[in-house]
């Protein structure tokens, strides 16, 4: 006999309530299925994969019913009270609240303070539902979306004029096609790396996570996926139309973003290697203040590439139509901040020098001028701060593990005691936990790892583990660690071979509408309950998340009752799930799918 509190006793009396659930949730997933939809134009075979391996069987052994609050498994139909979300107006279409041009205009442009975040003010805030442009289809499957974009997504030609001699982009018909040129490897990316490749060990795993600034369209990010190297780039929307926008159309990780006057939103020692290619970056100048914040972020060990002026400038000054006194005085301050922070230079052959940092400080030796030291005690508290003309400690660095190996193992940022409170144990356990967590959204939705989601974003990564469950050549995954977390893990995360970024979901994020095509939120609106509006994070959500994309929330019961009852006005279709370990946890799930509309269009795909 079945008793109370133990439910999974009477999991053979099904009646008829259990039978109507089975068939209503079957019928949910083949609308998911013909939601989600992928390739050039509005729907291909993939989509339905989702309504082909819906597990009715699986979905079967869920509890539905009432738990906790009376919330979980609500029907979609009950009555509530839900408020509509208007789209916004079309000329916000590409919307990047604390990147908007018009704000940037009002504040200094010295040391490119106007290009850095100045998000609006409450007062100012849209509260409405940004559209996407007539024609929008979901991008074409990696690795096609790398050398194509539909034009429908980011209808802007200047750079196809501008960069045309460069190799850049070019358009053809009703699509975009990158070549995988760029300014200073007109050949290719191909033939680029693998000269980078002679001097970096960029085939065995041991270079994995790569910083490129000024990233242009990101072509140089995007050949390194054939290395599995997997780089964030990095540019500001300037004149430069939709450079970001363009990189993450072609599924490839970009930020907007300047070296300023704030630091950059990653921890020390995160990246192996660092790169510049004609990015237009004054690396001399300020006393070599943006060179001793990119070795801030590069790892002991890790390398730095600087392509084109002022390397080599005897033989280019004319081509670069620069005087010969401005590149020789540029380049010599380039090489004494070098040698200031102890990086070796290994290689410098036509415009390209690489330099390489001192795995620890007994590799420099005597210096006739000493490095000023940053005080902080806290390296990787960086949200707002003010860059300093110093040179930031390095972090305990144990040996280098190639990826994937690095992916799996305890890392030393853990093991040394770095990051407080944290122990191998935790870590461990954290680690298994995510993989039975993301088998399970796998059984729901089936085409997770199908390559329908490229751009993946994990909005609390904590330790990386969704990310590290979710491995796959397929996808990449942005893990996001907010800035009022208990624990500052993003170093973690870069260790383990994956990418990440600070902030604060108080805030807009750094990219164009329409970039992420999942995003998973573990405990975010508990998380910000105290700090922010829940309906502000929910707005932001929608607006960087595609057309048809997908959004897994994992939270508590209450806290995804409210996020359910604010979704229902923005356009988006939700389902309710118990957690894998039944319904007593009061833990749920909440899967949502956001519908196909566009600019002037009042009605949504079903």
């Amino acid at each position: 006999m079945a008793t109370k509190g133990n439910p999974g006793d009477n999991r053979n009396n099904k009646g008829p309530l259990s039978i109507f659930i089975v068939v209503a949730l079957c019928g949910f997933f083949y609308i998911l299925g013909l939601w989600q939809r992928s390739g050039f134009g509005k729907g291909d075979s993939i989509a339905v994969e989702i309504t082909k391996h819906t597990d009715c069987s699986v979905l079967s052994d869920l509890n539905y019913e009432t738990h906790h609050d009376n919330d979980a498994g609500t029907p979609d139909d009950v009555d509530e009270q839900v408020k509509e979300f208007k789209p916004c107006d079309d000329s916000y279409i590409d919307y990047t609240p604390c990147h908007d041009q018009a704000r940037a205009m009002t504040f200094p442009r010295e040391n490119m303070n106007y290009r850095e975040r100045h998000c609006p003010p409450e007062e100012e805030k849209l509260h409405c539902l940004i559209a996407a442009p007539k024609g929008y289809s979901t991008p074409f499957p990696w690795p096609k979306s790398r050398d194509y974009v539909p034009f429908a997504n980011a209808p802007y030609k200047s750079l196809t004029v501008e960069k045309a001699v460069q190799n850049w982009i070019q358009y053809e018909g009703n699509v975009f096609r990158f070549p995988g040129g760029g300014t200073q490897f007109p050949q290719g990316a191909d033939a680029y790396i693998n000269q980078l490749a002679s001097v970096i060990p960029l085939d065995n795993g041991m270079i994995r996570t790569a910083l490129d600034t000024g990233c242009g369209v990101a072509s140089w990010g995007a050949y390194l996926f054939k290395k599995n190297v997997i780089a964030m780039s990095i540019a500001p929307r300037d004149s430069h139309e939709a450079q970001v926008q363009f990189a993450l159309e072609r599924g490839v990780p970009a930020i907007i973003g300047v070296l300023g006057t704030i630091m950059l939103p990653f921890p020390s020692g995160a990246f192996d290697m660092a790169h510049c290619s004609r990015c237009l970056i004054p690396w001399g100048a300020n006393g070599g203040l943006y060179m001793k914040e990119v070795d801030r972020v590069l790892r002991p060990g890790g390398y730095w590439i600087l392509s084109g002026p002022p390397i080599n400038w005897k033989n280019n000054f004319r081509a670069w139509q620069r005087p010969e006194n401005e590149l020789e005085e540029e380049q010599r301050q380039i090489e004494n901040t070098a040698k200031l922070l102890c990086w070796e230079k290994k290689h410098e052959k036509g415009e390209i020098a690489i330099w390489r940092k001192a795995l620890n400080i007994d590799e420099c030796g005597e210096q006739n001028t000493q490095p000023t030291i940053c005080e902080s005690s806290n390296s990787d508290d960086v949200w707002y701060k003010k860059m300093d003309n110093c040179v930031t400690p390095a972090k305990p660095s144990g040996a280098w593990k190639p990826f994937p190996e690095r992916l799996n193992v305890v890392p030393t940022r853990i093991t040394s005691g770095s990051v407080p409170h944290v122990s191998t144990q935790l870590f461990e356990d954290d680690s298994r936990l995510w993989k039975k967590h993301v088998n399970a959204y796998k059984r729901v939705n089936k085409i997770i790892d199908s390559g329908r989601y490229r751009n993946v974003m994990d909005m609390n990564a904590g330790f990386g583990s969704f990310a590290a469950a979710l491995d796959s050549p397929k996808l990449w995954v942005m893990n996001v660690v907010p800035t009022i977390a208990e624990k500052a893990t993003l170093g973690v995360v870069f260790e383990r071979g994956l990418i990440g970024i600070y902030h604060d979901w108080c805030e807009a994020f750094s990219t164009y509408p329409r970039t992420y095509d999942l995003i998973h939120a573990n405990g975010v609106f508990t998380l910000y309950k105290n700090a922010c509006n829940a309906e502000d994070i929910l707005l932001e959500m929608d607006r960087i998340l595609r057309p048809e994309g997908a959004v897994i929330f994992r939270d508590q019961v209450g806290v995804l009752k409210q996020v359910k009852r604010i979704a229902k006005g923005m356009r988006w279709n939700t389902k309710m799930v118990d957690h894998e370990d039944g319904p007593l946890i009061s833990e749920k799930v909440l899967y949502a799918v956001k519908r196909y509309w566009v600019a002037g269009d009042n009605t949504t795909s079903t």
